[in-house]
């Protein structure tokens, strides 16, 4: 392609993208295909001659499109939002065009620079304390199992890098917690048998008590007790795990703390809904993920840690081909991470940071929680819907019960209430499993999200019950 083409391709991509963001709430949220129905209209080969740009974008419109779940969309309410923003694709743009690998400072000075800057940027806004150290992950997973990697070789002076692990080691969730963190278990070593999974209180939190129990159990048992993993905003029902008694724990019996606050870390920037924070400064480790909830498209996750030193042994290996007179000076972001070649992801977050300013990003943030609370007042104010979790933040976990049935026919009449809804194509919704009892999740977080749109949710609701003879 040259460089006309290229120029006349990307006015035209842009001007489609314009229109797509003006006209998402067109499309419906939830793809409406079956299984292989994409499939079927891909050629079974690659072409052997290449083919027109023209026709590659008519058939992305024809072929991709229907089978595109719209993320952007303003009824967007399932799991949690994966945002961008206009500033965040504009720079995804530049990223892309400059095609930097940013794995050392010497291969691309100022990502590794401006990477260092907005990490604490970020730290200052969501109120971390200024002795914790930031890097961009690409997710929250990969930030997980930094954490346990680094919390397996601190507690043993580095001997499983070495040598590999010579005795049982443990970690700790709640039962709410996030399925990444199993995966994380079983991929550094420990042994799925070795998660402990943590009843949780009436509110869905991690029971203190019953850590500690698991604690002792295990030393009792020649386990070695590793990491507590605690959830701020758990996926299934946004609940907070009690920080400051969990710190406390992990300092009597010296186990590492990592703070998984993937979704609601953001809400932070907003000091009057920063209680859920209490005690992050006593934690090992934190993540949060910009790419959620703060206008900065995938993949974009903070991860931040108390003593960067054991990060780097856990994870630091130096070649000769990628030795540079600058190591002794700079940050080598390739030792920070799992991963050797790094993306300069650094730049978006810099564009949406100064293109919204600490004060939109706030106004976002208390949108959508007053927009949760106000559909939380709608489920309130009815005789025949409950709430099945606290609503912290910006989600509502609720369902459907008439009252005088079984739990499994409620099970029944909500997952039927829940198609319907979805099938409408004007809202997207998920369930969860809350303590034995099926609930639809709301959750508010999408960019274009506005009050009108969780009105939408409640009418379709009505619509939807008082049209099928649901009960």
């Amino acid at each position: 392609m040259d460089k006309d083409s290229f120029r006349r391709h990307g006015h035209e991509f842009i001007d489609w993208l314009a229109d797509y963001f003006e006209h998402i709430e067109s499309y419906p949220v939830k793809s409406p295909v079956k299984p292989g129905d994409i499939l079927v209209h891909l050629p079974e080969s690659a072409p052997e001659k290449g083919e027109s740009m023209d026709e590659i974008f008519n058939d992305f419109k024809e072929i991709i499109m229907p089978g595109i779940s719209h993320w952007q969309h303003p009824g967007w309410f399932a799991y949690f939002p994966a945002n961008n923003s206009p500033a965040s694709v504009l720079a995804e743009l530049l990223t892309a065009g400059l095609g930097s690998q940013c794995m050392i400072w010497q291969t691309s000075p100022a990502a590794a620079e401006l990477e260092e800057r907005m990490m604490e940027w970020l730290r200052d806004l969501i109120g971390l304390p200024s002795h914790m150290t930031g890097v961009i992950q690409d997710t929250a997973s990969t930030a997980t199992l930094c954490a346990l990697l680094s919390a397996r070789e601190h507690l043993t002076n580095y001997a499983v890098n070495a040598s590999g692990f010579t005795g049982p080691m443990s970690v700790y969730a709640s039962a709410e917690t996030h399925s990444s963190i199993e995966k994380g278990v079983k991929i550094a070593g420990f042994g799925k048998d070795k998660l402990r999974v943590i009843d949780t209180l009436n509110d869905m939190s991690m029971n203190p008590e019953a850590l500690e129990a698991a604690i002792v159990s295990d030393l009792e048992n020649g386990i070695t007790p590793t990491c507590v993993i605690a959830t701020l905003g758990t996926t299934s029902s946004m609940a907070m795990d009690p920080i400051e008694l969990i710190a406390q724990i992990c300092s009597k019996y010296n186990i590492w703390l990592h703070v998984d606050a993937a979704f609601a870390g953001t809400a932070a920037v907003c000091p009057e809904h920063r209680w859920f924070m209490k005690g992050v400064e006593k934690a090992d480790s934190f993540v949060f993920n910009p790419h959620k909830w703060m206008l900065t498209n995938f993949d974009c996750s903070a991860y931040y840690v108390k003593d960067h030193d054991i990060l780097l042994r856990t994870l630091s290996i130096t070649p000769e081909y990628l030795k540079t007179k600058a190591d002794n000076q700079v940050r080598n972001y390739r030792d920070w991470g799992i991963q050797l070649g790094r993306r300069f992801r650094a730049l978006k977050l810099w564009f949406v940071l100064r293109n919204y300013g600490a004060e939109g990003i706030r106004k976002l943030v208390n949108d959508h929680i007053d927009a949760a609370r106000h559909f939380a007042g709608l489920i309130e104010s009815s005789d025949t819907f409950e709430i099945l979790a606290p609503v912290n933040l910006s989600l509502v976990c609720f369902r459907y019960n008439p009252g005088t049935i079984t739990e499994e026919q409620l099970l029944i009449l909500n997952q039927s209430l829940l198609d319907k809804i979805n099938d409408s194509g004007q809202v997207y919704l998920t369930h969860t499993s809350l303590k034995g009892k099926y609930a639809i999740r709301l959750s508010v977080g999408q960019r274009t999200t506005e009050k009108r749109h969780v009105e939408k949710v409640w009418e379709l609701l009505q619509e939807a019950i008082n049209s099928s003879g649901l009960v």
